[in-house]
């Protein structure tokens, strides 16, 4: 058995962040000069962080049109932007403050509001990106050019925790729901938006992925107990380490 997927291995870390960066970059040079946009996805965790740090030295990215590029985010931890644990936070100190991105460009899930009613606005914030109608069981009109993930040492993404509520909604497009073994509320991207994505990469890295990373791509299908195998087509790129319990590699 196995996810549809497509695997690339990067090497060891120092080769993968680069990997990564240059993956970005790419996608958002064709957006640019294909669609006059790039829409961008981006995920939370350290994982990612070292990948955006990289970003912020790069020329090339900072070279980037930054008017023309939409930073929307696949989850957000309940709190506001100023707390540690703020996936806007961190991308902003890692990545956002160091290119020109316009203010008005950054779309931010909104922590610091009651959950169901930062859902609800950040359906909204994409309706009004995308186009389409959030609720209608369509995907938006639009797609997102790159969604960027991570993978949990549980098989989550984003915040799309094993048999929580998102995976009996499958008409919304953001979802909030408390998450017990995290203690906290989270939002989150619905499947229905991200498998609509132009491209989906998962950045995974490290031997402690090594487990979970061959459950999810070469074990049996359990999307709900492994979320991230509700994610179709996507782009895994891995580190040597975190491709190691792989048998066959792509």
């Amino acid at each position: 058995m196995g996810l549809d997927a497509t695997i690339q291995v990067a090497g060891d870390l120092s080769q993968w962040i680069d990997a990564a960066v240059d993956l970005i970059l790419d996608h958002a040079i064709v957006a640019l000069k294909e669609r006059g946009r790039f829409t961008l996805s981006l995920a939370g965790g350290n994982t990612p962080k070292q990948v955006y740090e990289a970003m912020a030295g790069d020329e090339r990215v900072q070279a980037l049109d930054w008017t023309k590029i939409i930073v929307l985010f696949g989850d957000e931890r309940c709190v506001p932007e100023a707390d540690p644990a703020s996936n806007a936070g961190m991308a902003t100190a890692a990545l956002l403050n160091h290119v020109p991105l316009p203010p008005e460009n950054l779309k931010r899930m909104l922590g610091e509001l009651e959950p169901f009613e930062a859902a609800q606005r950040y359906e909204a914030t994409l309706k009004e990106v995308l186009g389409g109608d959030p609720g209608s069981g369509a995907a938006p009109e639009v797609p997102l050019d790159l969604s960027l993930l991570g993978l949990g040492g549980n098989g989550h993404t984003a915040s799309l925790f094993p048999g929580l509520t998102w995976s009996v909604l499958p008409d919304r497009w953001v979802t909030a729901e408390y998450v017990e073994v995290m203690t906290s509320w989270r939002m989150t991207l619905t499947p229905l938006v991200l498998n609509a994505a132009r491209q989906t990469v998962f950045l995974v890295e490290g031997e402690a992925k090594r487990d979970v990373v061959a459950q999810v791509l070469q074990g049996p299908s359990d999307p709900v107990v492994l979320p991230s195998q509700n994610i179709k087509g996507a782009l895994w790129l891995l580190d040597t380490a975190a491709s190691a319990g792989l048998t066959k590699k792509d």
